[in-house]
């Protein structure tokens, strides 16, 4: 029986992938594909709101003092867009395989309306419970029928007609048992409006639209409807990091990706992600980044 890495394998033979570097769309909306034949040591990376399910190699990251491990038969739920740092190892000289899947708003919320009154629904609401820190970033083992459904979004991803047919099914089908799993609380809190991971996660959607604009923090309570030391705190819950920490490396991340892969010049790259500090971005981005923009552009 073919296994995840062996389908995967096999989409990127026959869609001549064997040479990616990074992420690439599939027919399927919101499935991407990801390859590298190399590891990376330990750096800043912003991980998308999705699940992904890892084939071969591994993957280590980092939120703050805490880490997770994901590698072969590994899914992991990123309820929010995350500026992380990480880490990938390839295995016996063989290539990082994975897929990544976007949840999609609108199949979620259908879901969890139907699932709200099932007896295993998760129940992890928001509080100073360290055990609930995690609701942004979990991994888990890939149980037979997650398995199963992964495999069969695979195959039907070697079929442009099966693909455009019957691929979204297939995603909420996935979207189903990850919801039905040990982590489906991480969605589930995502799709309750009134929740604090709900309004925070909302709030993190416009710094990832707005984050070139003027953002204030009290704007961004006011939109998240919360007092600004609630809003402090749910913020930090959820991604350990103040809201102007948060901003600051979604713009540096930004501005990393319009240098190396659009070949923007530093100081353009910097007014377009909003510093309007030459100096201050170059400092920045050289601290976070342990190099300085010159040294990334092509």
């Amino acid at each position: 029986m073919q296994s995840l890495a062996d389908l995967m394998q096999s989409y990127a033979d026959l869609k001549s992938l064997n040479d990616l570097d990074g992420v690439r769309s599939t027919n399927i909306p919101g499935v991407c594909f990801y390859r590298t034949s190399k590891g990376n040591n330990r750096q800043p990376l912003l991980y998308q709101s999705g699940i992904i399910v890892m084939g071969q190699g591994y993957k280590r990251i980092y939120l703050g003092d805490d880490s997770v491990r994901y590698g072969a038969g590994d899914y992991l739920v990123v309820g929010v867009p995350m500026p992380l740092e990480c880490e990938a190892f390839t295995e016996h000289g063989l290539p990082l395989l994975g897929v990544s899947i976007n949840v999609n708003s609108k199949t979620l919320h259908n879901l969890v309306n139907q699932l709200s009154s099932e007896p295993f629904q998760k129940d992890c609401s928001y509080s100073n419970d360290k055990a609930c820190l995690d609701l942004g970033l979990k991994s888990t083992c890939v149980d037979d029928a997650l398995d199963d459904t992964f495999k069969r979004l695979l195959k039907t991803l070697h079929n442009d007609a099966e693909a455009k047919i019957l691929g979204p099914s297939l995603v909420e089908e996935i979207v189903f048992r990850v919801l039905t799993g040990a982590n489906g609380h991480v969605l589930f809190d995502l799709a309750k409006h009134d929740g604090h991971y709900a309004r925070i996660a909302k709030v993190l959607n416009r710094l990832h639209q707005d984050y070139a604009g003027q953002i204030t923090v009290e704007s961004l309570a006011e939109q998240a409807n919360m007092s600004l030391s609630g809003f402090h705190r749910a913020f930090r819950q959820v991604t350990t990091e103040t809201p102007l920490q948060y901003l600051k490396k979604v713009r540096l991340n930004k501005a990393k990706e319009l240098i190396t892969s659009e070949g923007k010049r530093a100081n353009d790259a910097a007014l377009m992600v909003g510093y309007t500090s030459p100096s201050q971005f170059s400092r920045e981005f050289k601290r976070h980044f342990n190099a300085t923009p010159k040294s990334m552009a092509g």
